[in-house]
């Protein structure tokens, strides 16, 4: 019985490898090519980039900053200071929150949000357009 008991804890648990990020492209392009990503900062600190314009579209989808946090496997804190920042950093609020209750809070994207998310995306666009038209 005790050899038994033994043998069960001596059986290592399976190992799983994380999976690393693809360093080089499945379908390379012979020779150099030119790539780039872009931010928009205020006064050195990052406003707006594409990560944080996908957390505006999700909570304008879910309505909801936690929602759209999960959606994005991001943690709500983390949700919530890119918020605090995108808000503090522009002109008017992106996002207008409302503190919860007995039927829980919720966010939504204000027009200034939605004005921000097209101009950015139209920014990004002229700015990948610039970026493929390059050559070494």
């Amino acid at each position: 019985m005790r050899d038994q008991q033994d043998n069960q804890r001596a059986t290592p648990l399976p190992h799983f490898r994380p999976k690393k990020p693809p360093r080089f492209s499945h379908h390379p392009t012979p020779g150099y090519a030119v790539r780039g990503r872009m931010w928009i900062e205020k006064d050195g600190e990052i406003y707006l980039g594409s990560g944080r314009i996908a957390l505006l579209e999700q909570i304008d989808q879910h309505k909801s900053i936690s929602a759209a946090a999960r959606a994005m496997n991001m943690s709500y804190r983390h949700a919530w200071l890119l918020v605090e920042a995108m808000n503090r950093l522009a002109g008017a609020p992106l996002v207008q929150k409302r503190v919860g209750g007995p039927g829980g809070g919720s966010a939504r994207l204000t027009e200034e949000g939605q004005k921000t998310i097209a101009r950015f995306k139209a920014l990004q666009q002229a700015f990948l357009a610039f970026v493929s038209g390059q050559s070494i």
